[in-house]
């Protein structure tokens, strides 16, 4: 019996759905092959863990999070599916214990953006790959070239238009600079460094109460309206309801996102 409650599960699921678009693109970027061993770091429920498995259907597939509730949730799916050469651990990618020279590739789906030290972390990763193993990861490009974000920092920003968005926490856009993930990932031991740009839409959900529920479950949104005086924190949620409104098509409510596909390598000399 799981114990991921409904709520989790909910959240869980909702994620899956947001990325719809951009998982057929790391699919393909991925170029995973029938007798692969594949990592995925980051792998929340593990939707991208179980797709590269079915792919590898020769090979395997692990995906790691440091989400003990996305793990159970991933191993669930995984028996419901019957994907049998899939498996899941809790553990951070960063010091996590991989055996050595595993892997054929490694991907990640915005799961490699919040590292403590990176450099550490990606050599961590490269060592889990053989020679001539590949790094595929989809990361976030910089939040003003992100609608959802900007949408949502505007809608959250006190009457003076100051945002009220707490920083110092885990930045989504870490990764987001090519010239500096190039030099992290050089750092790390990876050659071949290349970046394509997606422009593919996130889904909040079908309609504007569900897309704001799902807001509203953000961990930048729920501590900024916790910040907030009880009419402050009305008049931002009025707000993102607007916001929201104004993306609302026959088909749910989309925002505009920006992404990179990194591609990188561990040389064969390795």
């Amino acid at each position: 019996m799981t114990n991921v409650g409904h709520q989790q599960r909910r959240r869980l699921g909702g994620y899956d759905a947001e990325l719809r678009r951009h998982d057929e693109v790391l699919r393909r970027a991925g170029g995973v092959r029938p007798g692969d061993h594949v990592l995925d770091v980051g792998c929340g429920s593990g939707q991208t863990t179980r797709e590269a498995a079915r792919t590898a259907r020769a090979g395997s597939a692990l995906g790691v999070d440091v989400s003990a509730p996305a793990i159970d949730r991933a191993r669930e799916l995984a028996r419901a599916e019957d994907v049998r050469n899939v498996t899941f651990e809790c553990a951070d990618a960063q010091v996590h214990r991989f055996p050595q020279q595993r892997f054929d590739v490694a991907i990640s789906r915005f799961g490699t953006m919040f590292f403590d030290d990176a450099v550490a972390a990606f050599a961590n990763i490269g060592r889990a790959l053989r020679p001539s193993g590949r790094l595929v990861m989809m990361v976030w490009q910089s939040h003003e070239r992100n609608e959802w974000d900007v949408a949502i920092r505007r809608s959250l920003a006190g009457p003076d238009g100051a945002t009220a968005v707490p920083g110092g926490g885990p930045d989504p856009f870490s990764l987001a600079d090519p010239a500096e993930v190039t030099e992290i990932l050089a750092a790390a031991g990876f050659a071949g460094i290349g970046f394509t740009d997606v422009r593919e839409p996130v889904y909040y959900g079908p309609d504007v109460a569900a897309a704001l529920d799902w807001v509203r479950g953000f961990a930048c949104t729920s501590e900024t309206l916790k910040r907030l005086d009880p009419a402050a924190a009305a008049g931002a949620i009025e707000r993102l309801r607007r916001a929201l409104t104004a993306h609302r098509s026959d088909d749910g409510v989309w925002f505009d996102s920006r992404a990179w596909i990194v591609t990188a390598a561990v040389p064969s000399g390795q």
